[in-house]
């Protein structure tokens, strides 16, 4: 559920606000009625990718690449 306060109860209340974003709740600042901000926790830079950190881990069946018959004349309507 989304909860809508204007700009001066924001103010009044942001320490709350905040508290009930990070529970994670939906908030959403309102000027003259309409939807103008929204409220969201920060989150800190991600890590950086790191290529290869699953190698060894993952293995792919002998006829990965392989598809049957069957299944691509249900997708081309032949069967």
């Amino acid at each position: 559920m989304v909860k809508q306060v204007n700009m001066h109860e924001a103010k009044s209340r942001l320490s709350e606000l905040g508290e009930r974003v990070w529970r994670g709740e939906r908030i959403v600042i309102a000027r003259a009625g309409k939807p103008y901000l929204d409220l969201l926790p920060h989150r800190g830079p991600r890590k950086p990718r790191r290529p290869g950190r699953l190698k060894g881990r993952i293995r792919m069946a002998p006829d990965f690449t392989e598809t049957p018959t069957e299944l691509l004349d249900g997708f081309e309507g032949h069967g």
